[in-house]
């Protein structure tokens, strides 16, 4: 209170809601006189105080701001405040008492101690006491004169007085006399302390009865002297002690707030009871045999053990009846007793091994572990994950933990007691939510984590959203574990942005087969790069292309820093295409991109402008990683002076320098005064090509000649100009059979994105956004009329994809088909097959893309894929449906799918279709032919290949190596990789196109035509890739001619002229509008084809060799008398394929007929099933170039070097491009 407000307070406190005579009410002073300064301290305002009335009455200034201050604190005036004390009810005796001796945790452990040493005090006490009695120095009670008693066998009569009496010492029943005291003190403070109304229930508690047993004579004997040699039963106290340890190692697992181990607990009971029966046992029988034989308590103890483990070797018995009958008694509690201990043990054993226990924590600091995350575990990802984390040598001391919330499987248990797993996974039962199963799994030590989705539920969501609260749990109970997540639909991935590596299968799955239709094979070769091989696959196979294949498919993605490299050191302030054609000339590595020491971004192929420093960090393409291979230089003297002699072809003012020249061993280095940009052809000649052949000034004998790859690239060079312009000529150009209806296109980043976390990407879009009534094919509206495919008149054959559902993945298949870098002359219309109607999202998403369309349908349906212009397309995606996740037996989710491929295969054999399965090992089921004697022998392969522990044994599959299947699962390993190769995520992105960074190239593809063939070898494509347009070639996609039959071989021999000339042709060869084959094709950039030298590409000249090939293959049957039968069998199996043929021609024009559809385009004898197709990545630079190669390139971003040039640099490239071509524009336009 307030000193000058002492009496208005005392007044208020009399009476709280009445003021005192002469003043205020509490508060308020009585006389508005003003207060000293030294009284202007305000106390902490008490609130029961603070009460305020209306202003009735004059106040003190410093009352006045009181007033104010406390004014919003202040209760009404009618009420006064009450303090409230809470749990009062725990302030009483009885509840510290309880809370001390029985709810404290670390109390009551202390409590249950101190009552286990006390029982076994007494048990040890009464040892003692056995040990120093001795029934033949007299029995008696204390006091008493001892009488002397010996056991007579031939009387059934027993003396009674050695059982009733012992011998203690003075000392020792003191001692037994205190512990007794303190025991019965404790039980009864106990049983007052947690009685609950019913006093019969504790006082017939087992526990009760035994401690007034082993009590209450003891005190009694303090007060009848008489009775202290009386025989007390302490040695149950035993019982006692049992009971006490259980209950305090649950006090202490609840004290460490540590999970209580069942299994811990179970074997704890069983040993105690064990012992506690043998030691009741032993003391007893010892006791009543007083009577009889007086056994000594080691004697009994030999007695126990042989009578329990039933052995009874009967050279001990007991002698009196009372001590045979203890002996029954203990027989029969033990075989109730110790069956229902060990069947309990044996259950929770079970279950231990189904849930898997827990991952030591000594092993956890001393040795490394990861751990697997996943919703349910199936034995393909098990191995998948298993085969290629150890493939790396330096995992091999990991330890693999599983958590996973599901019973281990059949099939998982039988692989994990294999003894190479068995001692280093570990199966854990349990939920990454909870942090018990977490500690178990000792993630705050683990090394990585990664969390896989369950890919085979229906609902992807929903499966995405618990792999999200996975991650999230973990990150929040070990922040400093690396985490590896896997994510199924990208618009969930911002949700894990925070980890450290995110996969996200739906972007890289619709990237990867958007890729495919323009670079044939990408998912092939990603698939390929991404797994661990040594390159072993198929080397003792009799085909040449299978040892090529497999040898290749060891190639791997590798990093290394430059500085400390063999393969690149020497290239140290040299451009980065100089080093990459010398470091696979001389090493055969491809170097295919870098990393700079001050900059996170990977760049692929920066191009010759980039110099390459000793701190880059080096990508490259190899067998195996440099540290890995033994160097070996055989004849580089004789190298040299080869080099040398060659010098005098360079005199003149622009010769070369000697290292280059000696660097470039094996070509004739052209003068570079021929060097200037030319423009590129828009025709179909052969002058577009950058492989044309070059133009020799003098004798026409001498040996076409490669320009050497420059050192540095100088400000006259050819690359930004030659990109630049190939980027504008489609533009302002357009071919003549486009006509005057052209659309412009602009290019820019896509102005809605469906979801967020997408990588923004300069694409081709339309300068408008398009309705969406006009997205739909085969509706017409008031904006056109058009109602299919043929209608519109597309330039480029159609690219269809078959979806269930828009969704937001399905942004990323149509991304990369519209990247700035694609000419627009060779943009293919993209339509999309779904099942369900899209959203308005994503029509949003997709109206500024040029040449997108959807409609409705299926691919089980015919109708639908003759509307959406299936007979107009090269290219077919028919991508895995949720849907058929459902099925009961898991591998055949894909059976719908793989009976619709199949049967659009025989209907339109000339498509090429790519699928995607869920599961790897049912592409063997894919373009199946049953009684082909070569797929036969290629799944035997396949069979051995698994048996040698390879990791790729599907790769031999035709469908597979031709780029026709592909399982997302594949894609598994890319993530599991990253742990080691943490770049691996980031160059697969940017090969697949999902992220664009500045500098950065990207993945084409171009073709070899007979016209290119002059350059002969792999290595010399590379180095007039690398001096022409500065592009890295990083394998080849091979089709070679091959025949599947189903005759017996002799018979294939013979039929085998009639196999048809278009057979032997590549399957992915280019068309024209509607059927009209044209230069350009597929990924290829404009120019590089060339036509019109070819006669494959003639389809008149192709129809008419095939009548000209059977009208030879009879004249030559007709020749060979002893082949008649086998002649005629064989025109009896084509008469049938053909009328099998026709039947399936008239069903498809008769559909589309019906559907008021042309039958125009539709040709039933293109038929391309007698090739096979594979890829080789990185081949060696002797490999000879074939017709139909299709080499995969790295291309340089043309925008980055307009970027980057300066502007001498710009206006020279603006100067060669008019010298070029007038009306080509000089840079990119925006």
């Amino acid at each position: 209170m307030y000193p000058h407000c002492r009496g208005c307070c005392a007044a208020s406190g009399a009476s709280a809601g009445q003021a005192p005579p002469g003043g205020v009410r509490m508060g308020v002073p009585c006389s508005p006189r003003p207060l000293p300064e030294s009284s202007l301290c305000v106390r902490e305002p008490r609130l029961s105080h603070l009460s305020i009335r209306p202003l009735s009455v004059l106040m003190c200034p410093l009352h006045s701001a009181l007033r104010l201050h406390v004014e919003e604190f202040s209760l009404d005036s009618s009420v006064s405040q009450v303090q409230v004390e809470f749990y009062v009810n725990e302030n009483t005796f009885k509840e510290r008492l309880k809370l001390f001796f029985i709810k404290n945790q670390r109390s009551s452990l202390r409590i249950r101690l101190f009552n286990f040493s006390l029982k076994l005090l007494t048990c040890l006490l009464y040892i003692v006491r056995v040990l120093l009695d001795d029934p033949a120095l007299g029995i008696g009670c204390w006091g008493c004169p001892k009488q002397n008693y010996t056991f007579n066998e031939s009387s059934s009569e027993i003396n009674w007085a050695p059982i009733l009496w012992v011998e203690r010492k003075v000392a020792l029943w003191a001692i037994q006399v205190i512990v007794a005291i303190i025991s019965f003190l404790e039980t009864m403070l106990l049983i007052y302390l947690s009685y609950k109304g019913n006093i019969w229930e504790q006082i017939f508690r087992v526990s009760f009865i035994l401690e007034m047993i082993n009590t209450l004579p003891f005190i009694i004997t303090i007060f009848w002297p008489p009775l202290r040699n009386l025989f007390i039963p302490v040695f149950l106290n035993c019982w006692l002690a049992k009971h006490a340890l259980e209950n305090m190692i649950n006090d202490f697992h609840r004290a460490i707030l540590r999970s209580q181990s069942a299994m811990f607990n179970q074997v704890l009971i069983l040993f105690c009871t064990l012992l506690c029966l043998v030691f009741t046992g032993t003391c007893g029988i010892q006791h009543l045999e007083r009577a009889g034989d007086n056994l000594s308590l080691l004697t009994s103890f030999y007695f126990c053990i042989v009578t329990f483990s039933t052995v009874g070797y009967g050279d001990v018995t007991p002698k009196i009846w009372p001590s045979q009958l203890l002996v029954v008694i203990m027989i029969c509690v033990a075989l109730v007793v110790l069956p229902l201990q060990f069947e309990e043990l044996v259950y929770l054993w079970m279950e231990r091994q189904k849930s898997g226990g827990n991952y030591s924590r000594h092993r956890a600091q001393t040795e490394k572990h990861v751990i697997l995350c996943v919703s349910s575990l199936k034995i393909d990802l098990l191995m998948d994950f298993l085969n290629e984390f150890y493939a790396h040598p330096r995992l091999q001391d990991y330890y693999v933990v599983i958590l996973c919330p599901t019973e281990m499987d059949i099939q998982v248990r039988r692989v994990l007691q294999i003894p190479l797993w068995s001692q280093r996974v570990i199966y854990l039962q349990g939920s990454a939510l909870k942090d018990q199963d977490l500690m178990r799994a000792k993630m705050d030590n683990g090394e990585a984590c990664f969390i896989l989705s369950s890919r085979n539920e229906v609902d992807r969501t929903a499966a995405d959203h618990q792999t999200i609260l996975r991650a999230w749990a973990v990150k929040d109970f070990a922040p400093n574990c690396p985490l590896y997540v896997q994510i199924l639909k990208p618009e969930n991935k911002f949700h894990v942005k925070f980890a450290e590596h995110v996969v996200c299968e739906e972007e890289c799955k619709y990237a990867m087969l958007a890729l495919n239709c323009i670079c044939p094979a990408t998912s092939t070769l990603i698939t390929l790069l991404v797994h661990t091989s040594r390159g072993q696959e198929g080397q003792d196979s009799p085909e040449q292309w299978q040892r090529m294949y497999g040898r290749c498919s060891g190639n791997e993605v590798y990093h290394v820093r430059m500085g400390d490299s063999k393969f690149f050191r020497e290239y140290e302030g040299k451009s980065f295409t100089y080093a990459a054609f010398h470091a696979h000339k001389k090493y055969g590595v491809c170097l295919i991109g870098l990393k700079r020491e001050d900059n996170k971004s990977i760049l692929l192929n920066p191009g010759p402008r980039h110099i390459l420093a000793a701190s880059d960090t080096c990508f490259y393409i190899n067998i195996t990683k440099e540290e890995n291979s033994a160097f070996i230089f055989k004849q580089e003297e004789k190298q040299k002076r080869k080099g040398f002699a060659g010098q005098g072809l360079y005199e003149g003012s622009s010769r070369l320098p000697v290292h280059s020249i000696i660097a470039s061993m094996g070509t004739v280095a052209m003068d570079l005064q021929n060097t200037e940009c030319r423009p590129t052809q828009s025709g179909g000649g052969s002058g577009g090509s950058k492989l044309a052949l070059p133009t020799e000034n003098g004798s026409g004998s001498r040996r076409p000649s490669i320009a050497p790859v420059l050192e540095v690239a100088d400000s006259s060079a050819l690359l930004p100009c030659d990109l630049l312009s190939d980027q504008s000529e489609d533009e302002m150009t357009p071919s003549e059979d486009e006509g005057l209806s052209v659309v412009e296109y602009v290019k820019g980043y896509p102005p809605n994105s469906p979801y967020i976390g997408s990588s923004p990407t300069l694409c081709h879009l339309l300068p408008v956004k398009a309705p969406f009534c006009c997205l739909r094919l085969d509706k017409g509206c008031k904006h056109n009329s058009y109602e299919d495919a043929k209608a519109y008149g597309f330039k480029n054959k159609l690219i269809i994809v078959s979806a269930e559902t828009a969704g937001n993945g399905l942004y990323n298949f149509i991304v990369p088909l519209r990247a700035y870098y694609r000419p627009r002359r060779e943009l293919n219309p993209i339509v999309l097959l779904l099942d369900n109607k899209p959203d308005h999202h994503f029509l949003e998403a997709i109206c500024c893309f040029p040449m997108v369309y959807y409609m409705e349908g299926s691919v089980d349906n015919l109708d639908s894929l003759l509307r959406c212009g299936v007979i107009y397309a090269d290219n077919l995606v028919v991508a895995d449906k949720e849907s058929t996740m459902s099925a009961e037996e898991d591998y055949m989710a894909d059976a719908k799918t793989i009976v619709n491929v199949q049967t659009m295969f025989r209907l339109f054999p000339s498509l090429s279709i790519t699928t995607e399965l869920t599961h790897p090992s049912n592409m063997r089921f894919m373009q199946f032919r049953a009684k082909d004697s070569y797929s036969l022998a290629l799944s035997k392969l396949e069979k051995r290949e698994r048996e040698n522990g390879s990791n790729l044994a599907f790769m031999f599959r035709l469908p597979f190596a031709a780029g026709r299947v592909f399982s997302i699962s594949m894609l598994d390993t890319l993530l599991y990789q990253s742990f080691v190769k943490d770049y691996m995520i980031p160059i697969t992105r940017l090969l697949l196109g999902l992220d664009t960074t500045p500098g950065s190239g990207y993945l084409c593809a171009m073709k070899i035509s007979e016209d290119d063939l002059w350059i002969r070898t792999y290595g010399r494509l590379f180095q007039k890739l690398c001096s022409s347009s500065a592009e890295i070639p990083i394998g080849i996609y091979r089709t070679q001619c091959h025949v599947f039959s189903t005759e017996p071989p002799d018979l294939r021999a013979q039929s085998q002229v009639s196999v048809s000339v278009e057979d032997c042709e590549d399957t992915r060869e280019a068309k024209g509008p509607w059927g009209a084959r044209v230069g350009t094709s597929g990924g290829s950039t404009h120019g590089r084809h060339t036509v019109g030298s070819d006669p494959a590409e003639h389809p008149l000249l192709r129809r008419k060799s095939l009548p000209w090939a059977r009208r030879l293959s009879r004249k030559g049957s007709r020749h060979t008398g002893n082949a008649a039968a086998e002649w005629i069998s064989q025109q009896r199996l084509s008469l049938y394929r053909r009328s099998e043929r026709q039947e399936l021609s008239e069903l498809v024009k008769n559909r589309m007929k019906h559907l008021g559809l042309p039958t125009t385009g539709y040709d039933e004898m293109n038929d391309h099933q007698n090739t096979l197709s594979y890829v080789l990545i990185n081949p060696p630079p002797d490999t000879r170039l074939e017709p139909n190669d299709i080499v995969y390139l790295i291309r340089s971003d043309p925008l980055a070097h307009v970027a980057s040039s300066s502007q001498s640099r710009k206006s020279s490239c603006s100067n060669k491009l008019a010298s070029c071509n007038p009306e080509t524009r000089d840079e990119t336009q925006l």
